[in-house]
């Protein structure tokens, strides 16, 4: 009745994330090279055999620019909407193409992801939960608003990877043109820090354990700006909240249902001493 979970890459450069038990685990998102997941999952010590499928978001770039070459290396499917499919433009062995609706739930031995459409400027764009037996994880990343899909499984999970992506000052005052601002934060761009707070304070369940801060613009955002605005919220003494770095991976946590607050590791799972933890509680990096 547990999840093990890390981030392997979080940011416009790529999105990867793994969700597991002991035995089965999932991807979600597949946006760095085959080769950079290999090189992250060896440093987790997380095993590649126990990945029996891929889930694609959208089709963003940063979403599925490995996805090719790993289904086509390890045999492994890959989930993906018809619309996203075609607007992505990926050459998949027909044998590994699964197509599903964004309204679907679907089972991958013991777990169940369960997959929600989104407002994002994509054809066909959806978040997913992922479940274990009680234990819930969500990865919302990529979403333009709070909408009442997003709040609704927002409640039901243990740990969130959750967009933090821009902070409003730095975007406003920053150098891209207007219309890119106005693309980002009309509605169907990404959400800034203050719009994630706020989701956290008002519709997170009681059971919430982690809460990992990812898609970081690096030209709008901070891990620095980010935490601080998450340290006003009311509940984040309570939660474990890190920042899923744009250039590495997380360590494994262990989501169990508890309120515990400490990193896990399956199978031995290692955490290079450089790798960047941030939490509240602890002093940011030089």
């Amino acid at each position: 009745m547990s999840l093990y979970v890390a981030s392997l890459n979080s940011g416009s450069n790529g999105n990867c994330y793994y969700l597991g038990n002991e035995r089965e685990a999932v991807l979600i998102d597949a946006g760095i090279s085959c080769r950079e997941i290999e090189k992250r999952l060896k440093r987790l010590d997380l095993a590649i055999d126990n990945i029996k499928a891929v889930f694609i978001s959208h089709e963003h770039g940063d979403h599925i620019h490995g996805v090719s070459a790993l289904s086509k290396k390890y045999k492994l499917p890959v989930y993906i909407t018809e619309a996203t499919y075609r607007a992505g433009n990926l050459q998949l062995d027909a044998n590994l193409l699964c197509k599903f609706k964004t309204s679907d739930s679907i089972e991958i031995g013991a777990l169940r992801v369960t997959a929600f459409p989104k407002r994002h400027d994509a054809i066909d764009p959806c978040s997913f939960v992922i479940s274990h037996q009680s234990v819930s994880v969500g990865v919302f990343t990529d979403i333009g608003d709070n909408c009442d899909q997003v709040r609704t499984y927002f409640k039901q999970c243990h740990a969130v990877f959750l967009e933090a992506n821009y902070d409003e000052e730095m975007l406003e005052k920053g150098s891209y043109p207007l219309a890119l601002k106005k693309r980002i934060r009309n509605g169907y761009g990404h959400l800034s820090n203050r719009q994630a707070v706020r989701l956290l304070e008002a519709h997170s369940g009681p059971f919430l354990s982690h809460l990992f801060l990812s898609h970081l613009s690096r030209n709008n955002n901070s891990p620095e700006k980010a935490l601080q605005t998450f340290m006003s919220a009311s509940l984040a003494a309570n939660i474990h909240i890190a920042v899923a770095p744009r250039d590495r991976e997380t360590a494994v946590y262990l989501i169990d249902g508890s309120k515990g607050m400490g990193v896990n590791h399956l199978s031995g799972a290692r955490v290079k001493s450089d790798s960047v933890q941030l939490n509240l509680f602890n002093r940011l990096p030089d």
